[in-house]
């Protein structure tokens, strides 16, 4: 059987036995067993195998339910899909009761230990089972030890622990209005049930959905014999990686509490010792071989795995026992440390670690890092549980942090510690920052597994959420302040940092270089400024797939050349105005082919209506008409007639350029002007491609096609320089799609704009989607938002008859993505399947598009075997 069928952890544990680890005897219920149990089919059929099982645990260990002697405890654990920390809890010390928790006492000689598990699995019991809130029973333990004059809860023997167990009893019942079960079988009954109910519960939903886990996806169910690490003497229980979890060097890490179950080191109540300390206190230290069984272990299942992996262990009475591996924690640069080293050594392929990256976690390696020269007001530290660095306002309330994002303010989530609760507020904010808590807290393992900041176990803070304050040595800062976190070293800082950005160096580079080799399609970026354009060129953008020339004319005192063009009342005052705007955006051509030497530059010509050029009615109309030289009313009456009712399907694009073709010969002969002066003083021609937006027909395009022309023409003429480019259109509208073949005739290149295509396709638009879109996703009409990951059956059904059609038309045709999509993994394995040459996206984005363009040639290449 395989993972769909035990779980993950189900499977490692069958792993681990075959390795010959020791892992406490037990069965599984599959997935499908699972699945009848809620749908409450074959129940006694199920009932009839689990009691084969316990059969076969009695034959095994020894032991059996009830009895006194040789009693047999359960632990009944959730086997999911893959690792979902803090989704559903386990259910320890099951089938204890009145008379068994006597028979455990007198076969311990602890009845201490032995009421200890009685309450654990009552409030094990009480959470699972019943629904409630286990901080009913933390408080009831909290006040009786106060009450009884103890300094800890480990202090509680004789008749006090009777007692609290009564009392714990009594909690449950009070509350639930019913008496707690006796009867072993029902206990196990019920908590089996429970676990199933519950993975299809709210909390449940949300982890799957957040984590990209199928919501049909299955839950086994896990009943083992239980080991007990709280017990006094040699024993625990602890948590230990292969690798160190943000660096992937090859050092056992881990932590290790004495005298406890797997809640204990979770809760954090006391402080726990490392695995290693160099002679000081620590599992090594004291537990010898235990140590040695681990290091053991964990090398055996890295060498079986091809991964690192994280193991869960209980000590009992000097005996090491498995519990769980799993894949371990990771920063994506630990990651791609893991799978470097795996293929230094011959442990697998290039292609197989490219394979094992999400592209999507590569943004952690992107994210930016406080810069070294800033001013750092140091207000705390604590531990670097996740990598990065972010500022935002403090928010102490999950809830509240979602409802703030949403109104695109930048959050800090400042809690004492996370609980699963949280999960939805961690999920939006820019970091999170505890006070309580450590590297393998709740806070520390959901924030690397999503890439967010963290710092975990700043104690010097202390958080009041009531008065809204978060108090740190010597002042106190206010619910809504701005501070900075840095994940890398643990500091906590006052007020907004400067940050750098990261760089592309080592094994990331060389994980790079791989995934370039390995792909077909060719990466380019999205680009309009030198800044943008240097940020993609050093994350390995392959030229520019789309430079927006209308941005450019957003800058500076070119928009008043651009107002004086609109407002002029013939094309030779038009002209009189281009002309101040063409050596500007010369000088921004030269500059991007400057940066793209050698490499393609895709340029759409002008794109907006003008109406976006000119001063809405709120605007300062007064000021903006002295500064044209103009009467205030004259430009009113200009910007009322150049309002359109939908100026997304208006007068723009190669409609506006047919119009006003002075726009198209300025905006051409800057483009071939500075391809010349670069050619000239470089000696790398540079490769322009010139994009006319927003045709439907191939008149429009052959019409703006022959005026390009034109000015290539007379530009090589004065420069003396031969000028390579090639024109062509975006494809953003469905009549363009379903007439690719005819127009691909005067097109030498496509690019799928797919932003306006999937508008269009839709008929909906982009800007105001989000009011609905989550509704349409939650109800499952659409399988995600179509603006984020290419709608394939729709929108990429019109690009597939494109390229199609457009290369019937032309053989050598060009075709890429403009899109947001671009950058998107899923879309980028469309593109891909669809044959398109290459994908251009945002500059961030470069390096999560090279590998997920590797991936999927990997893909394509790599068949299964059946």
């Amino acid at each position: 059987m395989d993972v769909k069928a035990l779980g993950h952890k189900g499977l490692a544990l069958c792993d681990m036995t075959k390795l010959g680890l020791a892992v406490p005897p037990g069965f599984i219920l599959t997935v499908e067993c699972a699945k009848a149990i809620a749908a409450g089919q074959a129940t006694a059929t199920i009932k009839a195998e689990i009691i084969a099982g316990l059969g076969r645990l009695t034959e095994e260990t020894g032991c059996a339910l009830g009895d006194y002697k040789h009693l047999l405890l359960l632990a009944v654990r959730p086997s999911m899909p893959i690792a979902l920390p803090g989704t559903l809890e386990a259910v320890l010390n099951l089938v204890l009761n009145d008379e068994t928790v006597e028979g455990l006492s007198k076969y311990s000689g602890d009845p201490a230990f032995a009421h200890a598990c009685y309450r654990r699995f009552i409030q094990n019991y009480a959470h699972v089972v019943m629904g409630d809130d286990p901080a009913a029973f933390e408080d009831l333990l909290s006040l009786f030890v106060e009450e009884r004059g103890y300094v800890s809860a480990a202090e509680i023997k004789g008749s006090d622990g009777y007692e609290l167990t009564a009392r714990f009893k009594s909690q449950l019942e009070a509350h639930d209005q019913q008496v707690f079960p006796q009867d072993v079988h029902e206990q196990l009954w019920s908590t089996i049930v429970a676990l199933v109910r519950g993975w299809n519960g709210p909390r449940a939903k949300t982890h799957r959905k957040i984590h990209g886990v199928d919501s049909d996806a299955g839950l086994a169910i896990i009943v083992q014999a239980m080991v007990f690490g709280n017990q006094p003497e040699n024993s625990g229980t602890g948590h230990a990686a292969s690798r160190h979890p943000q660096t992937g060097d090859v050092i056992m890490q881990g932590e290790y509490l004495v005298d406890a179950q797997g809640p204990d080191l979770v809760a954090r109540m006391r402080q726990s010792l490392p695995l290693s300390n160099g002679g000081g206190a620590s599992l090594q230290s004291t537990i010898p071989e235990a140590y040695a069984a681990l290091h053991s272990g964990l090398k055996k299942l890295e060498a079986l795995k091809r991964d690192a992996v994280d193991v869960d262990f209980t000590v009992s009475q000097g005996q090491i026992w498995f519990l769980d591996a799993k894949p371990a924690r990771r920063t994506t640069a630990a990651a791609i440390k893991i799978v470097a080293d795996m293929v230094r050594q011959g442990l697998m392929t290039e292609a197989e670690a490219l394979l094992r990256i999400d592209p999507l976690s590569l943004d952690q390696l992107l994210h930016s890092t406080l810069a070294p020269g800033a001013r750092r007001d140091v207000i705390a530290a604590g531990l670097p549980a996740s990598p990065g660095a972010a500022s935002g306002m403090i928010i102490f309330d999950a809830d509240e942090a979602r409802v703030l994002v949403g109104q695109g303010q930048h959050v800090i989530l400042v809690r004492p510690e996370t609980s699963p609760e949280d999960i939805k507020g961690v999920h939006v904010a820019d970091g999170v920052l505890t006070t309580r808590g450590g590297m393998t807290s709740h806070a520390a393992v959901i924030a690397r597994g999503m890439g967010k900041p963290c710092v975990a176990g700043a104690s010097s803070l202390k958080i009041d959420a009531n008065d809204g304050t978060l108090k740190a040595p010597g002042f106190t800062l206010k619910k809504g302040d701005v501070i900075t976190i840095d994940g890398s070293s643990g500091q906590v800082l006052k007020g907004e940092v400067a940050v750098v950005k990261p760089s592309l160096s080592g094994d990331f580079a060389m994980f790079l270089g791989w995934a370039d080799k390995a792909r077909r399609m060719k990466v380019r970026t999205n680009a309009e400024t030198p800044h943008d354009a240097r940020i993609a060129r050093d994350f390995g953008a392959e030229g520019i797939g789309l430079s927006r020339t209308e941005h450019m004319f957003f800058e500076g005192d070119r928009i008043i050349a651009m107002r004086e063009m609109i407002l002029a009342d013939s094309e030779r005052d038009r002209r009189a105005a281009l002309a101040k705007i063409l050596p500007v955006l010369r000088a921004d051509f030269e500059a991007l082919f400057a940066i793209m030497a050698g490499l393609p530059v895709c340029i759409r010509l002008l794109d907006p209506p003008l109406h976006e050029f000119l001063p809405s009615v709120t605007d300062d109309v007064v000021g903006i008409a002295k500064d044209l030289k103009i009467d205030p009313a004259a430009l009113r009456r200009r910007v009322a007639e150049l309002r359109e009712q939908n100026p997304m399907l208006g007068h723009r694009g190669v409609r506006l350029l047919l119009s006003y073709p002075e726009i198209t010969d300025m905006q051409a002969r800057a483009i071939f002007e500075a391809a010349a002066n670069v050619a000239k003083s470089s000696g790398k021609a540079p490769i322009a491609e010139i994009m006319v937006p927003l045709v439907s027909a191939r008149g429009e395009l052959e019409a703006v096609r022959k005026r390009i022309d034109m000015v290539a023409g007379d530009v090589r003429k004065e420069t003396g320089q031969a000028i390579t480019y090639l024109v062509g259109t975006m494809i953003e509208l469905p009549r363009a799609a379903l007439k690719a073949q005819d127009i691909a005739k005067d097109a030498e290149f496509f690019s799928f704009g797919t932003n306006d295509l999937t508008q269009t396709t839709y008929g909906i638009s982009r800007d105001d989607s989000a009011r609905f879109i989550g509704e349409y996703t939650a109800r499952g009409i659409f399988q995600r938002d179509p603006f984020i990951s290419l709608d394939v059956e729709g929108v990429g059904e019109l690009i597939s008859f494109a390229v199609e059609r457009g290369r019937l038309g032309r053989p050598d045709l060009h075709l890429g993505i403009c899109g947001e999509h671009g950058g998107d993994p899923d879309s980028i394995a469309f593109c891909e399947a669809s044959g398109l040459d290459y994908v251009s996206c945002s500059p961030f984005r470069v390096p999560i598009a090279r590998l997920a363009a590797a991936q999927a040639t990997l893909k394509n290449i790599i068949k299964p075997i059946r």
